[in-house]
This record gives structure tokens, C-alpha cells and sequence, in this order.
């Protein structure tokens, strides 16, 4: 059993994999072309981040209590899936795409069970916003970080709720990309929320 299940997850890795490499090349694609000739540029898998937390310094008691692998850890971090920059102003928006299953017509409630939505949520901790704030050149009052989702998430009455709740005011800072062949919403809401923060 133990090999069919891993068998089945990897299948299940490599299908999920693919479709959220579709759904965020269909992201960068769009703001490629909308920042064509402008101050923006858009930029795949920022790495500014890969050694951030490296150097975290932890007091003798905790690195008496840690595993110590021989060899240094150079390279442990976070790596965001776009960063949005205006070149002339110098700030940064940083940019995750989430594409998950969620519970619509047809569809049992367990259908909503992934956990994508919640992994983006290490944005939140004030660590990473301090870090992402400072970087980006971001003001304090507000999330230094835009999170767009796409798929049956964006409709399921659960995760929608979560959502909602977890982002409270600042509505500016995600988005339901609900019908991904059609671009104009997400570029609206750009445009009129994302666009400002960088200016």
C-alpha cells in the first residue's frame, strides 16, 4: 500500500504542479505585456529572499536542542512566485498565485480539502512582513504582498469565507481571478489597488 500511495501522491504532485505552472504563466504573460514600455517590470521567482532565514540567530539553548548538520546551511529561504517593481519610485509588491480545487456544483465538500491558500499565509507572520516591507519599500499600513487565486477555491463557499476573514480590510491584497481566459478583472484590480501602493 505504502508504494501505490506514493505512487498516487507523486501523480498527484506532478498534476498539480502543472496546472499551477499554467495558471502562472498565464499571470506573468499578462503583466508582461500590461507593463510593456512603462516603470513596471515584472519578475519571475524573486530570489532576494533565498537565504533569509540562514543567519536567523537562535540563543545556546535552542542550537544545543536543533539538529547540527555538518555541513553549513547556505541556502534556506523563501522564494515569492513574482515581484512587481516600479523603477522609478523603487518599491516592490510581491506577488503569489494560488491555484486549488474548492467546493463547487458537482463536487463533494471534500473537494475543498487543499491546503494552498493556507501556506500563503507566511505572509502574514511579522517576521516575513518586516523583511518584505523593508525590501520592498513598502509603507506600514499595508501588506506588503498581493495574492491572487485561481480555480474552484475562488468559488468554494468555505474558502472564500476564510479568506475573507483572514485578509479583513485589506481587500486590495487578493484577489478571486474566477475566469482565468478573461484577464481584464485582474488588470482592473491591479490597476486600481496594487498600482497605487507603488507609487
Amino acid at each position: 500500500m505504502g508504494s501505490n500511495a506514493n505512487r498516487l501522491r507523486k501523480k498527484w504532485q506532478d498534476y498539480s504542479g502543472a496546472s499551477a505552472s499554467i495558471a502562472e504563466k498565464d499571470f506573468y504573460t499578462t503583466f508582461q505585456a500590461l507593463f510593456r514600455d512603462t516603470e513596471f517590470v515584472i519578475r519571475e521567482k524573486p530570489d532576494e529572499f533565498s537565504k533569509i532565514y540562514v543567519d536567523v540567530p537562535l540563543n545556546k539553548k535552542e542550537l544545543a536542542a536543533i539538529y547540527s548538520p555538518d555541513q553549513p546551511i547556505i541556502r534556506h529561504g523563501i522564494f515569492p512566485d513574482y515581484a512587481i517593481d516600479n523603477t522609478e519610485t523603487k518599491k516592490i509588491m510581491y506577488v503569489e498565485v494560488k491555484r486549488q480545487d474548492g467546493w463547487v456544483e458537482g463536487k463533494t465538500r471534500a473537494a475543498g480539502r487543499g491546503n494552498a491558500h493556507e501556506r500563503s499565509c507566511k505572509f502574514f507572520t511579522p517576521g516575513l512582513q518586516k523583511i518584505l516591507r523593508q525590501q520592498g519599500n513598502i509603507a506600514d499600513d499595508v501588506l506588503p504582498f498581493w495574492t491572487v487565486f485561481q480555480g474552484d477555491i475562488t468559488r468554494d463557499p468555505c474558502r472564500v469565507r476564510e479568506i475573507t476573514l483572514w485578509y479583513a480590510e485589506f481587500t486590495a491584497h487578493y484577489f478571486f481571478w474566477r475566469d482565468s481566459k478573461n484577464a481584464t478583472p485582474l488588470v482592473e484590480h491591479f490597476i486600481e489597488n496594487i498600482k497605487p501602493l507603488l507609487g
